[in-house]
């Protein structure tokens, strides 16, 4: 009887287990976390969660009994020290080994960190904890105008804090978005009373605020840093996996070992609708790069190629953006931005690269065919719908 081992408990690493069992997989599946909690979903924790507007047990993935009920094996709060790809085998945080035939690694990423006492939000008990500081309402310093640094802000502002964004670039999701739309998620958080200071980075975070790199001082009651993840590859870079960005895999999900894939965060995907490697750190990406590593561990032929897509909530405003924006040379608009009811396609040679939708729904598959199709566009039509 085959053993396929899941090293990485989190959304990928669960959607996995369940599309083997699905596939009529009746081998053994071993589900290794180093978290406490049954494998869960990121994004409610700097939304909704967050907010106290969900109850835990909407975020996970499974019911409590699923894994026994479907014979998986899930091992919580156990750490895999190395993978030896050649033997076919894990070692595990307790000395013991796992042997397998087949393995998935979804490790995932983790927030980058700054020097200081600072809070980060990856994981349920982070939200948890910044949820209850939230209630005291504290001056809130947050590090970054990032995804999960404007979430954070807008859940802070919501439950009533003082709210301060620092941000070296010149606005809000600046890489993300380009300065175009950036410019209106900074003001939205400014509209909010969020107090946003672009062009300046925090030299240093102390035990009352932030020094910043003009030399200004901020006081504030906690910090939180949002400047991205970093993905955890350390146990493929050791095993002498090819890792870049991430762990580079084919467009299977298969790494340079035939018998080891990788899916999430972590993975650097070969994307044959760009043509390169991609590392798409998104929730979807998720959701769906599982259950295509497992069909790919099977022997079926599967390609992992969905155009890249995101959502956010922040105050009332609710957005979807697919595609990616690298190299954009034009924005259409349909509808006006600053009603924060509109569409926004941005184009490349007069092609259709990434749209995002705001409080319009419905549109995500119309907007992804148009990426995915890499025809010119007539721009009044776009603009006109």
């Amino acid at each position: 009887m085959a053993t396929f081992v899941i090293v990485g408990a989190g959304l990928a690493g669960a959607k996995a287990a369940q599309t083997l069992r699905e596939e009529g997989f009746d081998g053994e599946i071993v589900l290794i976390g180093a978290e406490t909690e049954r494998p869960y979903e990121r994004p409610p924790l700097s939304k909704e969660y967050l907010q106290g507007r969900s109850e835990r047990e909407k975020i996970f993935v499974h019911s409590s009994e699923w894994y026994a009920d479907n014979s998986v094996d899930l091992r919580l709060g156990t750490r895999v020290t190395r993978i030896e790809p050649d033997h076919h085998l894990v070692r595990l945080g307790d000395g013991s080994r796992q042997p397998y035939d087949k393995l998935l690694i979804a490790t995932g990423a983790t927030p980058r960190r700054l020097p200081g006492p600072a809070h980060y939000l990856r994981t349920v008990q982070d939200s948890e904890a910044l949820k209850e500081r939230f209630a005291a309402t504290p001056r809130v310093l947050v590090v970054g105008a990032s995804w999960i640094g404007l979430e954070t802000a807008a859940a802070a502002r919501a439950a009533g804090c003082e709210v301060t964004v620092v941000e070296p670039e010149p606005t809000a999701l600046n890489g993300a978005l380009g300065p175009e739309l950036g410019a209106l998620f900074a003001r939205l958080h400014a509209g909010k009373g969020v107090d946003l200071r672009f062009g300046t980075a925090a030299a240093e975070i102390t035990g009352t605020g932030v020094r910043l790199s003009s030399g200004e001082r901020l006081t504030a009651d906690m910090v939180i840093v949002g400047i991205g993840a970093v993905p955890e590859v350390g146990l493929a870079r050791e095993a002498g996996l090819d890792v870049a960005h991430g762990i580079r895999t084919d467009a299977a999900l298969r790494t340079s070992h035939p018998d080891v894939y990788a899916a999430g965060d972590v993975a650097e995907s070969f994307h044959p609708l760009y043509g390169r490697h991609l590392r798409v750190e998104h929730w979807a990406n998720a959701l769906h790069g599982g259950p295509v590593a497992a069909r790919s561990m099977l022997g079926q032929d599967v390609v992992h190629d969905l155009v890249p897509y995101f959502y956010t909530d922040q105050y009332e405003l609710g957005m979807e953006f697919s595609g990616v924006i690298e190299g954009y040379d034009e924005i259409v608009y349909r509808g006006e931005p600053e009603s924060l009811e509109f569409i926004a396609y941005w184009l490349r040679g007069g092609r259709v690269i990434a749209g995002m939708n705001v409080n319009v729904w419905d549109v995500v598959d119309e907007i992804q065919e148009l990426i995915r199709s890499g025809v010119i566009v007539d721009q009044k039509e776009l603009s006109s719908g």
